[in-house]
């Protein structure tokens, strides 16, 4: 995990071996289901937690859909909610850009996790220009703001981002490009992003920058090796976790202990 790192400070060549791999995963995930069962009211006889937001954004290709299948291979699906984002629908252009978002929101004792999220307004629809100068200017504060509002009402909100090289986001799409069962993840608009990588990467660094504040930090995932990405998210996430169940005056319980 790198907490709001420049992009330049970030580690790529950080690696795990498969069975360094598949120890820690076991290890975070046992935490991850003790931590989620207590926020659930299932081991504090029905009192619940707060509410857990995980947002996940990232490179096309950086693997957010691998780690979020480790993430909550432990975890009841009934008791988390998954909600993918993509362009917003003619329906959710008639509203504010962050109305669509509300109903996968999790109140007390809940957990969802977003496969892309709020930041695609000061991300491809800023470089795109879906949206006006002015209307991804302003959302800088207008995300700060509503994610603030959430922490207030007691949501614990993680944010990651998923980085990897120019490279290596070429040798995943070529891969998929070459695997028939993957092949439905690549599109003309994934090779087109990767031409405007330059841009992408200065809206991205604004983003980071101006929407990191202490109810809702950014966490940056060196994802060049997707063994140590998926080990690094689930353990950024329990330590976030556990950071917001103690502002909200909820102990987590000792690690190791029975789930």
């Amino acid at each position: 995990m790198v907490a709001m790192a420049e992009l330049d400070d970030v580690d790529l060549s950080l690696r795990l071996s498969k069975e360094e791999e598949q120890k820690r995963l076991a290890e975070g995930q046992h935490r991850l289901l003790q931590l989620r069962l207590v926020n659930g009211g299932q081991l504090t006889g029905g009192r619940l937690g707060p509410p857990v937001c995980v947002v996940f954004e990232g490179w096309d290709a950086s693997g957010k859909g691998g780690a979020i299948k480790r993430l909550l291979a432990p975890l009841d699906p009934r008791h988390v909610r998954v909600a993918s984002y993509a362009a917003p629908t003619p329906t959710e252009k008639r509203h504010h850009f962050l109305w669509r978002f509300y109903p996968a929101l999790p109140g007390w004792g809940g957990m969802a996790v977003l496969d892309r999220s709020w930041y695609g307004r000061v991300l491809v629809e800023r470089v795109e220009e879906f949206a006006t100068e002015e209307q991804w200017e302003r959302a800088y504060e207008e995300i700060s703001n509503f994610e603030r509002s959430l922490a207030f009402e007691g949501m614990v909100l993680v944010k990651l981002w998923l980085h990897i090289s120019h490279e290596e986001q070429l040798r995943r799409f070529e891969r998929r490009q070459a695997d028939p069962l993957k092949q439905w993840k690549l599109g003309p608009e994934d090779w087109r992003n990767r031409e405007k990588r330059d841009i992408y990467e200065t809206a991205l660094r604004d983003m980071l920058t101006r929407t990191d504040h202490p109810l809702g930090p950014w966490d940056v995932i060196p994802a060049e090796d997707k063994r140590y990405a998926r080990v690094s998210v689930l353990e950024t996430v329990i330590t976030r976790v556990e950071d917001g169940m103690r502002r909200e005056g909820v102990e987590p319980p000792p690690a190791g202990g029975p789930d």
